[in-house]
């Protein structure tokens, strides 16, 4: 007797786990039809992301060979190839490259326009802020104060990884623009902080020499040598954490 019983209540489990089954079965399948798609989906992602560095960098690498040849014509070219595509260090990169060509050719307007684009690509404050600093510094002469000011301002966090170069920039901003009181305190401090270069603590030193002499009919040339910045290399030397970025990408 305790037999049949046994086999009846062994049936009636069978059937909830059958009416179980097919009540979930289509909820289950769609689980895990929805993880595959997302696993193949960031497969996918992945590869895309590698194809993508690996081409930039074969191209990259061509248009910095363009560049030392001489082919500046060929490297633009090579580098404006690099910036369209989905590789945000070697886009930024690149495209301050093309600020640089732009730069070296006398064309500072352009040049800023091209650095602004890489600073927009930015894979990192160290590439994003360089770009900043490079456009502010590009239209500095010929800018209004107000607009330097804007680019440079938020550079000089305390984290920020150019605020020296960018303190200096506004310093020399102020001289541009008549300002002489306020860029005078600005390269004492600068002369004073912990962490600032030897060559801008000369360079702070030769402006408050300058702004003291009198010889404000000389400023606008000195700021205008001071500032001058030489075209940025088309292959930069990166920190290890940016070329480690680079490896992945």
């Amino acid at each position: 007797m305790v037999d049949v019983f046994d086999e009846v209540e062994e049936q009636l489990r069978s059937d909830r786990y059958r009416t179980l089954a097919r009540k979930w079965a289509p909820w289950v399948g769609g689980a895990l039809a929805l993880i595959l798609l997302v696993v193949l989906g960031i497969y996918g992602y992945q590869s895309m992301q590698y194809r993508n560095a690996y081409k930039a960098s074969e191209l990259y690498n061509a248009a910095f060979e363009a560049a030392q040849q001489g082919d500046n014509a060929k490297a633009f070219s090579g580098f404006e190839q690099v910036s369209k595509l989905n590789s945000p260090i070697y886009k930024s990169l690149s495209l301050m490259a093309m600020g640089g060509m732009r730069l070296e050719a006398g064309e500072a307007e352009d040049a800023a326009k091209y650095f602004d684009q890489a600073a927009a690509a930015e894979p990192n404050p160290i590439i994003g802020d360089l770009a900043r600093l490079k456009s502010a510094f590009a239209t500095m002469d010929t800018a209004p104060y107000k607009d330097t000011e804007a680019k440079l301002m938020p550079l000089t966090g305390e984290k920020r990884p150019y605020r020296f170069e960018a303190k200096e920039g506004l310093a020399f901003a102020r001289l541009l623009a008549g300002n002489t009181k306020d860029a005078r305190r600005d390269f004492v401090a600068l002369g004073t902080l912990l962490g600032v270069p030897d060559s801008m603590r000369q360079r702070a030193a030769i402006a408050v020499m300058t702004i003291d002499s009198g010889a404000s009919k000389n400023i606008p040339a000195i700021v205008k040598a001071a500032i001058a910045m030489p075209a940025p290399p088309a292959q930069p030397q990166l920190p290890p954490e940016l070329q480690q970025q680079l490896q992945q990408q």
